[in-house]
């Protein structure tokens, strides 16, 4: 064999051995073996075996960059469920810090007001004591006029009616103290909690997409190049049977106008790379694009895909418009923005930028609106 043709077919082995061994589940990432470098004849029935070889391996290759797309589709898909994890957990954390903020500012208030309340009820017995020490009949023989004993009689009462409302008043902002004190040591607990929650969520997702660059590390340019069409080519496949089902025959619905502007917003920021946990203005992750231009439109909506499924109201599919957006997966992990015409816009995974693809193009879990009536 010649010596092109014997590389050719050393180069086909080793890449159906390395990306077999990259692509197998749970297997370690470890480098290929070298294919057995002995000699072969260079003519004769031999040839056309090794040619045959040669064609075997190139189409076995092809098998192989499939497993690997499937693969790193599994990959980013795990890291895109840790992603969502990690903006849940961010977005408790602010609203707790700013839960904890105002708990403070309560409690700053109560001490204040209980000092105020404990002053006043230190002068309020001094003032009992100076002129409560006689028994009323003494008084009323000491005094000059009946009637102003009388009258003062009246303001004594109404001095013990008002310590009374007092110490009631000092109590219930004692217990108030207290109860904000323990609200926001609850406030403390769930906040570490949800910051071990983000810690171990940004673990996960760093293991996934390292374990996908690894993967994607191991190919060459030309089977990169490869790989990214069979994507391509996987994404078109799904969008094609979707529109065959004839399902846009049955979409009509037209954008209202905040649903023009979150659209408006979301198309602007194509180009602009994925980053997970990113929202803006420079970099965006799925749900951080969604929210942001929702937010832009002047319709605020949760930050993660599972919490817009989960609180959004829901729409079906026939009855989408632009600016709905499309929930993906059985586990709710990815979210776009429908734009029309079969299309939507998002912020696909590491490595993408925000674009605009086929709506059918993943397994669509259904539909939610932000801007309902």
């Amino acid at each position: 064999m010649g010596s092109g043709k014997r590389t050719l077919v050393t180069a086909a082995i080793a890449l159906v051995c390395a990306v077999t061994v990259l692509g197998a589940p749970g297997a370690a990432y470890a480098s290929p073996e070298r294919p057995d470098p002995r000699p072969t004849p260079s003519d004769g029935p031999a040839t056309a075996s090794a040619s045959a070889s040669a064609s075997a391996s190139a189409s076995a290759s092809d098998e192989v960059l499939e497993s690997v797309r499937r693969k790193l589709d599994a990959l980013y898909h795990d890291a895109a469920v840790a992603t969502d994890a990690y903006n849940a957990a961010e977005e408790k954390a602010e609203k707790q810090s700013a839960q904890i903020v105002r708990l403070a500012r309560e409690i700053v208030k109560g001490q204040e007001r209980l000092a105020d309340l404990k002053d006043r009820a230190g002068a309020a017995a001094r003032a009992q004591y100076r002129g409560g020490g006689l028994p009323p009949e003494m008084r009323l023989w000491l005094s000059r006029d009946p009637q102003e004993f009388l009258d003062d009689a009246g303001t004594v009462r109404q001095g013990e009616h008002a310590t009374t409302g007092l110490i009631a008043e000092l109590t219930r902002t004692q217990e108030d103290l207290k109860q904000y004190a323990s609200d926001a040591a609850d406030e403390w607990k769930r906040l570490d909690a949800n910051r071990k929650a983000k810690a171990e969520a940004k673990k996960e997702i760093e293991k996934q997409i390292a374990a996908a660059e690894e993967l994607q590390s191991r190919l060459k340019k030309q089977e990169l190049e490869r790989l990214r069409k069979l994507e391509e080519q996987a994404a078109h496949q799904a969008q094609d049977a979707w529109l065959g089902s004839g399902i846009l025959r049955d979409i009509h619905g037209r954008a209202s106008e905040e649903g023009q502007k979150a659209v408006r917003f979301a198309t602007d920021q194509i180009g602009k790379p994925y980053v997970w946990g990113a929202e803006g203005p420079k970099s965006y992750d799925c749900s951080g694009l969604t929210s942001q231009a929702w937010a832009a439109a002047g319709a605020p909506i949760p930050r993660t895909s599972q919490e817009q499924w989960r609180q959004l109201k829901h729409v079906d599919i026939k009855d989408m418009r632009p600016g709905d957006l499309i929930i993906y997966f059985f586990d709710a992990s990815h979210v776009a923005m429908y734009i029309g015409d079969g299309a939507i816009v998002h912020a696909p995974r590491p490595g993408r930028t925000v674009t605009i693809a086929g709506a059918g193009s993943m397994p669509i879990l259904g539909v939610v609106r932000p801007d309902a009536d």
